[in-house]
């Protein structure tokens, strides 16, 4: 059978696109890492909901719990973002459309990691009401 391919693609050994596996393995690391950062935040929820408002105020100004939640907050906006890129460029078709939900997916994703973690820092920092 003919290979057509070129011996630099065999050398390198990439497939067709030759970058989708960085996608995949930028995917896993951070399903890894909210693994252990989930049980944090459970930990962190069924402290905060034993006190008050003020209680949860003092829990988040306290430094290594601000960058936990910061950390949180990051991750799991990095692994939104992946795993619905995923599923728009493997469900649409039409390129426009792929490219316009694939910007609006970024946008959005970076938005609201950016105002979760504007709030936590606002917290942390000492702006609470």
């Amino acid at each position: 059978m003919t290979d057509f391919r070129t011996p630099l693609s065999r050398a390198r050994g990439n497939g067709a696109a030759g970058h989708g596996a960085a996608h995949w393995v930028a995917e896993r690391v951070s399903a890894i890492a909210l693994i252990p950062l989930t049980f944090w935040m459970i930990y962190a929820a069924l402290v905060i909901s034993r006190t008050g408002y003020d209680g949860a105020v003092a829990f988040v100004t306290y430094p290594v719990n601000a960058v936990m939640i910061v950390l949180v907050l990051v991750v799991s906006g990095w692994h939104m973002h992946a795993g619905a890129r995923v599923i728009i460029e493997d469900y649409m078709h039409k390129m426009l459309g792929r490219s316009a939900l694939l910007i609006l997916n970024l946008f959005l994703a970076v938005l609201l990691t950016a105002l979760a973690v504007f709030s936590v820092l606002k917290v942390a920092l000492g702006g609470a009401l």
